[in-house]
C-alpha cells in the first residue's frame, strides 16, 4: 500500500515539477530565440510540451528519489550579438519564469485558500517553484547562476569560471550529498529565501 506522502509526491508534486521544469526550459529557448539563437526551436525545444523536455532517467528518479532533472535547451552562444550578456540573459529567463508561476499561484490562492485540495495544491505548486528559481540561481555549473555570474566578471576571470563546467556534476554531487556542509548551507539559503517568498506573494 502507498504511503500518504508518496500519494501526496505523485499527486501535487509532480504535476507541480512536471508544469514548472517545462515553463523552465521553454523560457530558456525562448529566450536564447529572442537573442539571436535559433538553436534550441530547430531541435524542438521551443514548446510547452513536456514530453520535449522529459529526461526519461530523470523523470525516473524524479518518481522515485523525489530527485530529477528535464533535458537541458541547446544553446549555441556564439549566435549572440552580446555572448556572456546574453548567455546570462538566456540563463535567468528560466528561473524568472518559475517565480511569475509562483506568483500566479499566488494570486489564484487568494481566491481559492477556502477550497482545502485546490489551496494544497497551489502551495505545493508555489513552493516548488520558487525552489527551482532559488536552487537553479546557485552559482555552481551547470546551474544557471553560473552563467548569469560570468557576464560581470572580467573576461581573464570570466575564462576560468568557465572551466569549471568540466567539474559539474562533481560540484552538484558534493552539493546534494545529505549532510555535507555545503548541502547543509545550501538548504538552509534555499529555505531562507523560500519564506520570503511565500510571505511576498501570499502564503504565509
Amino acid at each position: 500500500m502507498f504511503s500518504d506522502n508518496f500519494l501526496f509526491w505523485v499527486i501535487f508534486a509532480i504535476p507541480s515539477i512536471l508544469i514548472g521544469s517545462t515553463v523552465h526550459e521553454y523560457f530558456h529557448a525562448w529566450a536564447a530565440y529572442q537573442l539571436g539563437d535559433p538553436t534550441a526551436k530547430a531541435e524542438g525545444r521551443l514548446t510547452l510540451n513536456p514530453l520535449a523536455h522529459i529526461d526519461p532517467i530523470g523523470t525516473v528518479m524524479m518518481i522515485l528519489f523525489k530527485f530529477g532533472w528535464s533535458k537541458p535547451v541547446p544553446i549555441n552562444e556564439w549566435n549572440f550579438k552580446h555572448r556572456r550578456k546574453d548567455k546570462a540573459l538566456t540563463a535567468i529567463a528560466g528561473p524568472v519564469s518559475n517565480l511569475l508561476l509562483a506568483g500566479l499561484a499566488g494570486i489564484l490562492y487568494q481566491f481559492l485558500q477556502n477550497y482545502q485540495l485546490i489551496a494544497l495544491f497551489l502551495y505545493t505548486f508555489a513552493t516548488i517553484n520558487i525552489s527551482l528559481a532559488i536552487f537553479n540561481i546557485i552559482p555552481i555549473p551547470p546551474l544557471d547562476g553560473h552563467k548569469v555570474v560570468n557576464a560581470f566578471l572580467p573576461r581573464k576571470v570570466s575564462y576560468w569560471w568557465e572551466t569549471l563546467e568540466k567539474y559539474s556534476w562533481i560540484l552538484i554531487v558534493l552539493l546534494l550529498i545529505p549532510g555535507s556542509p555545503l548541502s547543509a548551507i545550501i538548504s538552509s539559503f534555499i529555505n531562507a529565501v523560500l519564506s520570503i517568498f511565500l510571505k511576498l506573494f501570499g502564503f504565509l
